[in-house]
């Protein structure tokens, strides 16, 4: 049997059994999908493969549309000025103290990137087990401003990484700060539009049709600005998180938009995704070292955030605030790509590559066991009054 042949069907399993092992062991399906693909790779089930790490890449990108689609511009203009300037604040701090860590610990510069990493994608997946809450929707509000920032330090240390300190530098960071401004004029551009011509938008994204149109509109623009980041040497995730807003801010109309696309996502490619960040951990080469140094890099990156997080006390009241540190400390793919990027830049080595994987996947283990657990008493609490 070839190994092409034994990576489709262990996949196929792990898409299968990974809703029954979640139920079983009252895991977050990420996090057994992850578990899953450690175990299998370990194995040898599952291997290097051009179509694999391809159908991940793009469960990463579509893991970022949906992120996107939890965004709605006309929305966050409406919200009071207090919220995006503790939110900036939130962030200033969180920058602060990661520098100060950075020094204090004698890190690498990398650090300095890594630690202070914001992504809403994983938010999500808490948003499925639990249902919105006011700390995971304020939580996601000033994540949306920390993945904004997050992406553009990745794009830029990703340019520093290809073209050093050079004037192809300097053109790449003007090329992304000219497409924002063009992005804010293009969404300045379709609000007038849509505001002269309110029938436009249901004419293009109809509610429902036989030909599943508003589906092929959302796909054909995700594809095509993943197209326009690579022509312009950008970070392709800017481009489909900025095609999910674009969706969820003009085209509000179509409520059942994410529902069509969010099946696609969680039941087939972002489930790869999840799969092979676990296949990417080498459990042969996992150590006490560095499950010592994942453990203290994990509690720091989460200690830095719920901090951070005391802008928001009167708001949340204690363990609120502590829920929304812990859910804006998993930037499983910001992190992993940042550690991608500077181990084949060889700014790091194996060593600590594996150390940030494993951190990543660290994180997301507890803040969604720790988020379950609360909820989960908190439900056995109401059935019994």
């Amino acid at each position: 049997m070839s190994a092409e042949i034994i990576l489709i069907i262990t996949l196929s399993i792990i898409l299968l059994i990974s809703p029954f092992v979640s139920n079983l062991l009252n895991l977050p399906i990420a996090v057994v999908e992850i578990i899953l693909g450690a175990i299998a790779g370990a194995l040898g089930l599952l291997h290097d493969n051009e179509m694999f790490e391809l159908l991940a890449e793009v469960g990463f990108l579509y893991l970022m549309l949906l992120a996107g689609m939890e965004v709605n511009l006309k929305e966050l203009s409406k919200l009071n000025k207090s919220i995006f300037i503790r939110g900036f604040l939130f962030l200033l701090i969180l920058y602060a103290l990661s520098i100060v860590s950075v020094i204090v610990f004698k890190f690498s510069l990398i650090f300095v990137v890594i630690l202070p990493l914001i992504s809403i994608g994983l938010m999500l997946s808490i948003q499925q087990e639990i249902g919105k809450t006011k700390w995971l929707d304020l939580a996601i509000k000033v994540g949306i401003l920390g993945e904004l920032l997050s992406i553009l330090v990745l794009t830029i240390v990703s340019g520093y990484f290809e073209f050093g300190l050079s004037k192809e530098l300097a053109i790449n960071i003007g090329i992304l700060f000219l497409f924002l401004v063009i992005l804010a004029f293009i969404f300045m551009g379709f609000r007038t539009l849509f505001w002269w011509f309110p029938k436009l938008k249901v004419y293009l994204m109809p509610g429902s049709d036989k030909y599943f149109q508003d589906v092929r509109i959302a796909i054909s623009l995700f594809f095509i600005m993943i197209v326009v980041m690579l022509i312009l040497h950008l970070d392709v995730v800017l481009g489909a998180f900025v095609v999910g807003v674009f969706l969820s801010t003009f085209f509000e109309h179509n409520k059942d938009l994410e529902h069509k696309l969010s099946p696609f996502g969680f039941g087939f490619l972002i489930t790869i995704f999840f799969v092979h960040v676990g296949s990417s951990i080498d459990l042969s080469k996992v150590s006490i070292f560095l499950i010592r140094d994942s453990l203290f890099i994990t509690f720091l990156m989460i200690m830095l955030r719920i901090l951070s997080s005391f802008l928001f006390y009167k708001d949340l009241g204690f363990k609120n605030m502590i829920l929304f540190g812990l859910s804006l400390s998993m930037p499983l793919t910001l992190m992993i790509a940042t550690a991608t990027l500077a181990y084949q830049n060889k700014v790091i080595n194996d060593y600590w590559f594996m150390v940030f994987v494993l951190t990543a996947v660290l994180e997301v283990i507890i803040v969604m066991l720790i988020v379950k657990l609360f909820y989960a008493k908190k439900v056995n609490i109401y059935r019994k009054a």
